[in-house]
């Protein structure tokens, strides 16, 4: 996802190969159609993600979630743009969401 969100930033300075990069190269590719398959795999992996945690496994549950969090975090991150580099917008937003601002709390 880093890739497909930054690719027009690394393009301006040295890099290495991106995949976004790689996927046009291997099937001589648009950019547009790279990044529309990209993301299809990326929903795909969700998918394996989500069916996965259904499963029984050998894994303790907390363990698995340890990953799941870590794949919610890069979809924060890069979904739409590349919010790790560009942390002033709305990743700014999430972490006052989350850590400052107070969530009200009815008690009666």
């Amino acid at each position: 996802m880093d890739d497909i969100a930054g690719s027009e930033f690394e393009q301006e300075r040295e890099h290495v190969v991106s995949s976004l990069d790689c996927y046009m190269k291997q099937y001589n590719s648009s950019k547009e159609n790279a990044i529309k398959e990209l993301l299809k795999l990326v929903e795909s992996s969700w998918k394996d993600i989500n069916e996965e945690c259904l499963n029984p496994t050998q894994v303790p549950m907390k363990f698995l979630m340890r990953v799941v969090n870590l794949a919610r975090m890069m979809d924060v991150l890069y979904k739409e743009q590349d919010n790790y580099t560009h942390s002033g917008g709305i990743l700014k937003d999430y972490i006052n969401a989350l850590l400052v601002n107070k969530v009200p709390v009815q008690t009666s």
